[in-house]
């Protein structure tokens, strides 16, 4: 083959030129070709609003960006372009990942195979007797080995870390409200084994603000818990600076239904409050603002995730200018949670899919780390399989799918570019609110914060009671010979009465005496509250002081009558209606042998029945019922005499409106003569024959735009009054 020649045939001619033949067309041009076919349906049914509010619309120009506030950033300036100014390239994000699992041995061989197969750093997730600072046999037995590992002190914190280099793999641990009796544990790992604390990157950090809003109260009162953030931080800038102690997390946010304006609202507004109290109490605004790692939850909307995260970076950049902050401390560090509201119990390996593009939208929205949380963490502990997938979910995404290699992928397109600046200005404008209303404390006590998330809960859980949004396996497409997958669960009883029996034990061991001696210096310095505190902490925890015993003599002087109590932030599951519904289904069949189960009242032809009849099937198996489908009835008395012969209480008459007509009294009259508890539903909703239908006999209707949730509820509880 001749090359020479195969090049020439596919030059263009001269007499072409594209530029000049081909004139783009203008925006008002377009508008009018696509108001043309839409045949009289106004423009504005092309523009999607978003729960945020946000009106989307069909095409975005560069004329959309005129008065765009960031277009003029470059990467590496702190902006919505990477604080890098090689992006990922320079420094990929870390993997992350959390492995809940209760016994520190346990830990320790779950946490070397992640970091040999892929897993870039070490998460300690704590379980809430840790996080409230009680030894395993002095906590209730409910918290030992909820949530996490179970640590009272160096010897379960060495069982954890044993044969792991933290100087080699950034290492973070979530505390809670309280950092500084883990600080002092690490303190006292790291001199007992020789390690430059200096050279451990991470943080242990603690965010009071973010655990008040989870669980409603906290153990001390909140400005105690602030002064001890201001303690961590004085202690890490002399002796940890690769490390940071505050966290602002949105998780207790989004894992109740929170949307992406309020989560970036109340994260920035969380940090004022750190910032300000902290520089009242004369912290350094650089100092505290560099120290703070921000948490946020990924959601399912792909788009608004990665602006989100890209828009964060400009509220950031504001705000820490507002107080006077540099251009270093411009720069936010953001660790990536994929969120729990949006998984599901049913079908739970579609939790995977989820995950994927909520991690796929928090790296092209440019984050420092990322957790994709395993497809069974809701319901169960996660083994080393779903652990496995949720790991190598990153690893592909960065390797094979090279977005390790990328710099600000987003950046450019004019929708990402408008919806960043969209949720940015919505942000600021919420935060604005937040502080007139006295800040993000005052906020939570008067409850702003809740009835903001409530109001948006409610829009959401209305559009899936309606199928206006689809959570698939769940609300749409349900399978109905589905059996939920086994919870592995921690036996919280047998794992507290073993660290009892050592923590027993321990306590009365040879260094029990000088224990006592550094716990009466460390009970006189913790009324200061200052750096030197976590000093002394550490070096009674080398003599054998447990967790337990630092917290106690931390908080001898704390005034429980300053103690304020919320309306904590509901941890809630958008899917949990609906599994619901199937569970309670689950149970009939577990007490009656089988499940509540629907006939179909095919009339007609196959193409006069079948569209609403397979309408009505997914319809009713969302909710946990068996559906008998027969073929179409000719006659109203051949579809009577096969419902009373299936022994079903429930029908569903499913034909054409114009059939309805003919059929529908007769049916539903008859249907109420022969069965006696009958409920009859109608596939569709004929307006102006609702009320003759229901004197017909007609309970029901089911159709596009129903509440469906709704619906089935009725029926369910119904058909189980009926059980019994």
């Amino acid at each position: 083959m001749n090359l020479e020649s195969v090049d020439k045939k596919f030059v263009l001619p001269k007499s072409i030129d594209l530029k000049n033949d081909f004139t783009p067309p203008t925006y008002d041009e377009w508008k009018k070709v696509v108001e043309k076919d839409l045949k009289g349906l106004p423009f504005e049914k092309l523009i999607t609003k978003t729960i945020e509010g946000i009106e989307l619309q069909p095409i975005y120009t560069r004329e959309t960006l005129e008065n765009n506030s960031h277009l003029d950033q470059f990467p590496g300036d702190g902006s919505t372009r990477s604080a890098n100014v090689a992006g990922y390239f320079d420094s990929a994000w870390l993997i992350n990942q959390r492995i809940e699992l209760a016994d520190a041995d346990e830990f320790n061989t779950a946490l070397k195979d992640a970091l040999n197969r892929g897993q870039n750093s070490i998460y300690v997730a704590l379980d809430k007797a840790s996080k409230l600072g009680l030894d395993a046999d002095y906590a209730k037995t409910e918290d030992v080995g909820n949530g996490g590992l179970s640590i009272s002190g160096l010897s379960s914190f060495s069982r954890a870390l044993k044969d792991i280099d933290i100087t080699k793999f950034p290492l973070f641990i979530s505390t809670g409200f309280s950092s500084v009796p883990f600080i002092s544990i690490l303190s006292a790992y790291c001199s007992k084994n020789g390690i430059d604390i200096s050279k451990v990157a991470g943080s242990v950090e603690a965010d009071p603000i973010g655990y008040w809003a989870s669980e409603g109260e906290l153990p001390v009162p909140l400005n105690s818990a602030i002064s001890g953030l201001k303690s961590s931080l004085l202690w890490k800038k002399k002796h940890a600076p690769l490390m940071k102690t505050i966290s602002v997390s949105t998780l207790p946010y989004i894992n109740s239904g929170a949307n992406a304006v309020q989560e970036l609202a109340f994260a920035i507004a969380t940090a004022a409050e750190y910032i300000r109290n902290l520089v009242d109490l004369g912290t350094n605004i650089n100092d505290v603002a560099q120290n703070i790692k921000v948490t946020f939850g990924i959601g399912s909307s792909f788009f608004t995730e990665v602006s989100k995260f890209r828009a964060v970076k400009l509220l950031w950049k504001n705000l820490i200018s507002a107080f006077g902050g540099n251009e270093e401390s411009e720069s936010i560090n953001i660790f990536a949670v994929t969120s729990q509201f949006n998984k599901t119990i049913f079908d739970p390996h579609v939790n995977i899919l989820r995950t994927t593009t909520e991690a796929f939208s928090a790296i092209v929205g440019g984050v420092n780390s990322l957790q994709v949380s395993p497809f069974d963490s809701i319901f169960s502990v996660p083994d080393n399989f779903s652990r496995r997938i949720a790991r190598n979910t990153q690893i592909i995404l960065k390797e094979e799918s090279h977005f390790g290699s990328t710099i600000d992928s987003a950046g450019g397109s004019y929708y990402v570019e408008n919806l960043t600046e969209e949720l940015a200005k919505n942000a600021w404008k919420l935060f604005q609110q937040i502080e007139e209303n006295g800040g993000m404390i005052e906020c939570l006590k008067n409850n702003f914060i809740q009835n903001e998330i409530e109001t948006v809960y409610q829009q959401r859980a209305k559009a899936i009671a309606k199928r206006k949004s689809v959570i698939v396996g769940t609300n749409m497409y349900a399978n109905p010979t589905e059996e939920l997958l086994e919870a592995r669960k921690v036996n919280n009883f047998e794992l507290q009465k073993q660290r009892s029996e050592f923590l027993q034990k321990f306590r009365v061991s040879e260094s029990k005496k000088k224990n006592e001696d550094i716990l009466t210096a460390l009970d006189k310095l913790s009324k200061k509250c200052t750096d030197e505190s976590i000093d002394i902490a550490a070096s009674a925890i080398l003599n054998g002081a447990t967790l337990g015993e630092i917290t106690s003599s931390c908080r001898v002087n704390v005034n429980d009558i300053e103690r304020i109590k919320i309306n904590k932030i509901k941890n809630r599951r958008s899917a949990e209606p609906f599994e619901e519904l199937r569970i309670k289904a689950n149970s009939i069949k577990a007490s009656i042998g089988k499940k509540p189960t629907v006939f179909l009242a095919t009339m007609g032809t196959l193409k006069e029945y079948k569209g609403r009849a397979d309408f009505s099937r997914n319809f009713l198996e969302v909710g946990g019922f068996e559906v008998n489908y027969p073929s179409g009835f000719t006659t109203c008395d051949e579809a009577v005499k096969s419902a009373v012969d299936s022994k079903n209480d429930i029908i569903v008459i499913c034909s054409t409106d114009d059939k309805y007509i003919e059929i529908v009294p007769e049916l539903a009259g008859k249907l109420k003569a022969s069965l006696k508890n009958v409920t009859i539903l109608l596939a569709g909703y004929p307006k102006d024959k609702i009320e003759e239908y229901k004197n017909s006999g007609v309970d029901d209707f089911i159709y596009l735009g129903a509440d469906v949730h709704s619906i089935l509820s009725n029926i369910l509880e119904n058909y189980s009054l009926e059980v019994k």
